[in-house]
């Protein structure tokens, strides 16, 4: 396994300088550090040569994020705009090449987060989804990336809200670099069982994040049963990132895009946030194993 940290956990804004936080993470004890891709088209190619060279130093490996805006949704009917997505993940993977991320997760079949106030056919709109995945995932193979497919809660998307849907739209796609990525968050809103929706995955999760029910990173007094879900990760023989994607403090475009209306924190302050996510991937290592 590979612990990682999502780098927003500190920030209130996407994208920024990520160099800072690769050091930070590999000192706090994680083996991974996930950034925001959203924002790659505005850097030039040394950025990201940077980052992987900073990566390799510490030791640290690089994974990707995005939640697509609206303009780069796959699921269009406007055929000028999923042309122009094209156009944009062509050149994000080609700079994720360059500082060595081989995989991206998010709900990059569709968009985020939904506006519901707009109508949707989910059945059309899926199709039109796979069709063009299928090709993206062409686009990310030549530079040796892995497209995860993340399940979301209802309340932030509509296509794939359960590990079931995700699997069924993965077998559709049917390219070897599209998977499932399941997350602890959505999973406590929508699935039956954790464990169970982890079992199912089998060979097909790519990519898998935790935190708790309310977006705390983990600790033991939790009401999620860490060690079911570690048991269930061992079962199928998991041995990808495990990445925690906690977000506790409020304001900012990250706030406001994941409905953060109050201080998760309890007011902590920049060591403090560092000492419980040191705190937290001790305690996860410890009980899913190395």
């Amino acid at each position: 396994m590979k612990y990682g940290i999502y780098y927003a956990y500190w920030e209130k804004e996407w994208g920024g300088n990520f160099l800072p936080y690769i050091k930070k993470c590999a000192e706090l004890g994680f083996d991974a550090l996930e950034v925001a891709c959203g924002a790659f088209h505005l850097s030039d190619d040394q950025t990201f040569r940077e980052l992987n060279a900073m990566a390799q130093y510490y030791g640290m490996k690089l994974t990707g994020g995005y939640g697509p805006r609206p303009e780069h949704n796959l699921a269009s009917t406007d055929e000028t705009m999923v042309k122009n997505a094209f156009a944009f993940y062509s050149d994000i993977f080609r700079k994720m090449e360059l500082a060595g991320i081989d995989r991206i997760g998010g709900a990059l079949y569709s968009y985020w987060p939904v506006d519901f106030s707009k109508k949707f056919d989910k059945h059309a709109d899926t199709e039109r989804s796979i069709k063009r995945m299928s090709q993206l995932a062409d686009i990310a193979s030549n530079h040796g990336i892995t497209l995860c497919m993340e399940t979301l809660n209802r309340f932030e998307g509509y296509m794939l809200n359960d590990h079931n849907e995700c699997i069924k739209y993965v077998k559709a796609v049917n390219k070897p670099n599209v998977k499932v990525m399941l997350d602890t968050f959505h999973m406590n809103i929508e699935e039956d069982s954790l464990t169970e929706a982890i079992r199912d995955s089998g060979n097909l999760l790519g990519h898998f994040h935790i935190g708790e029910a309310n977006r705390r990173c983990p600790y033991p007094q939790s009401r999620m049963n860490w060690t079911s879900i570690g048991n269930s990760l061992r079962e199928i023989g998991y041995n990808e990132y495990i990445v925690m994607e906690p977000f506790v403090r409020m304001g900012g475009q990250v706030g406001h895009d994941v409905s953060l209306w109050r201080d998760l924190s309890h007011g902590a302050d920049d060591n403090q946030l560092d000492a419980d996510a040191a705190y937290s991937v001790n305690y996860i290592r410890s009980i899913i194993g190395p």
